[in-house]
């Protein structure tokens, strides 16, 4: 006990309950990351301080699609990679053209897991894990481009797979197909297809099989139009806009045959050969016989379905399009609507408002509109511990002083004029949101605001306190900004870098880094 007042002494803190705090944070632990903790802080207020910019140091212009991972943009098909952690961007590798045939699908970073014995000296690398037109599983070293791994998934029967995605991420992987489809010969010819989807479940690092799937119809229903796995839920989604959950992991349990290994020989159904080899692939040894018990449905416009938050909540949009922009924030446990759990900025624009829950885990949700951004919390009722309700914990607003919108306007003559129309919420010559996002090790929300007078479009990337929402940092992008492309915004610690798609599948990748100011350089 002594010690322990010691303690508190020693380090200036006379509270047990802030001591406590204190130690879950790591403040007095003595590993890396402690240290790690103190840089990304003191990286934070270096980066908000007035004197720091953001220099455009590297731009590029390609044909093919741009893409950006954890310090790393791919070019050509992932045949090229750029790092952009240096000062300026340089080359790590560059491959010869592939051929259509390995042209790459889709795509995923994979990290080491801390703690681990993992079987490979390349396991404690980046790698990325690539999926081919030709249905093949690559898994290649991110500082190389070498071909580490490489898994065939299609077997006899026609499945194209396209998807790559994470139940859990950076530890169980699901790579789906596309979805199938009959000739329409063979649908005239009163040929009936069963099987939707085929979805392959394999464990990360060490890269290993556990199942195949599939979506079939006579166990779902007619009208299923997409399926989707995520956090041990499968998610299966119809077209009247019904979603419905199932416990992904009791249908691998229960309905799994026989379990496989990769480069395993086997005997299945007629076919000899090895799992994960050419031409056999993966055996499809989960079959599900029977409609798994139902954990949950929900109907929405669209299949919008959201769950986050504590206690447990949903967020769904009324299945009928009248409702369009209308979002319920209901308990998942008795799908009672929270208190204020009806959101609607009642917005008039081209491009819909949007809703999510906060990616920092604080159960907090997020609502973009046009010139709005809410950040909503739930909170008990007062004298009610069982009823949730949605108050608002801050709000940012877009910079629209200077807009003046006046339905009736006088001339100098003093003829009375009035306007026909009105302007949109997300008008282009009107500040407008168009990007919110999170930057985890920071602690920062990122917001992308555009202007657009003409042919000319300004955006800035402003950095705000994700706590209180109080603007901190804000960035001009020096490249023109038009609202009629597609953009995407990545904010890494010190860097900003911005992908641009035009039409004709024309793309440009803009790189920023953090710099600081001198006398010699106004950048």
């Amino acid at each position: 006990a002594a010690s322990g007042r010691a303690a508190l002494r020693a380090c200036g803190v006379h509270n047990v309950c802030r001591l406590l705090s204190r130690r879950a944070h790591g403040f007095y632990a003595r590993d890396a990351g402690v240290a790690h903790r103190k840089n990304l802080g003191l990286l934070r207020k270096i980066m908000c301080q007035e004197s720091t910019k953001f220099k455009n140091v590297w731009t590029t212009h390609s044909a093919s699609p741009i893409a950006y991972e954890r310090g790393r943009i791919y070019m050509d098909n992932y045949q090229c990679c750029i790092t952009s952690i240096a000062q300026q961007p340089r080359l790590i590798y560059q491959k010869s053209k592939c051929a259509k045939s390995e042209k790459i699908e889709d795509a995923l970073l994979l990290e080491c897991p801390l703690g681990e014995m993992l079987p490979s000296p390349s396991d404690y690398k980046a790698s990325l894990i690539v999926l081919t037109v030709q249905n093949w599983l690559l898994r290649l070293s991110a500082d190389s481009g070498e071909v580490l791994e490489k898994v065939y998934l299609a077997g006899s029967c026609c499945k194209f797979f396209r998807y790559l995605s994470w139940d859990t991420p950076q530890e169980v992987m699901i790579v789906k197909s596309a979805q199938n489809k009959l000739p329409a010969a063979a649908r005239q010819a009163g040929i009936q297809q069963t099987v939707l989807f085929y979805l392959a479940v394999f464990q990360v690092l060490p890269l290993s099989f556990i199942g195949m799937l599939e979506i079939n119809k006579k166990i779902f229903g007619n009208s299923v139009t997409d399926v989707a796995v995520s956090n041990g839920i499968l998610i299966v989604m119809y077209s009247m806009g019904l979603v419905r959950l199932y416990n992904f992991k009791a249908i691998l349990e229960q309905f799994m045959e026989q379990p496989f290994d990769l480069g395993q020989e086997f005997n299945w159904n007629g076919q000899v050969g090895v799992v994960g080899k050419y031409p056999f692939g993966l055996p499809c040894n989960i079959k599900i016989t029977d409609t798994p018990p139902l954990l949950f449905e929900a109907s929405s416009l669209e299949n919008a379905f959201q769950i986050g938050g504590y206690p447990w909540h949903y967020i769904i949009t009324p299945n009928k399009k009248k409702h369009k922009g209308v979002f319920h924030i209901c308990s998942l446990k008795d799908n009672a609507l929270a208190k204020n759990g009806i959101q609607d900025m009642k917005c008039c624009s081209l491009e819909p408002d949007w809703i999510y829950f906060h990616p920092d885990m604080s159960g907090r949700i997020i609502h973009v509109g046009p010139n709005l951004i809410k950040v909503l919390k739930l909170k008990e009722v007062k004298n009610h511990a069982d009823q949730m309700e949605i108050a608002e914990d801050f709000t940012i607003v877009a910079n629209r002083e200077n807009c003046v919108n006046n339905s009736v306007t006088v001339t100098a003559s003093g003829r009375v004029v009035k306007k026909r129309f009105t302007l949109l919420d997300d008008d282009p010559e009107q500040e407008t949101f168009k990007i919110v996002d999170y930057e985890d090790e920071l602690d920062l929300l990122s917001t992308v605001a555009v202007t657009q007078i003409g042919a000319d479009g300004r955006a800035h990337l402003d950095f705000h306190c994700n706590e209180h929402g109080i603007l901190l940092k804000s960035i001009p992008l020096k490249e023109s900004w038009d609202v009629t492309y597609s953009h995407e915004v990545y904010f890494d610690k010190d860097l900003v870098l911005h992908i641009e798609q035009k039409p004709n599948r024309r793309f440009s990748c803009y790189v920023y880094q953090m710099v600081c100011d001198t006398a010699k350089d106004d950048d």
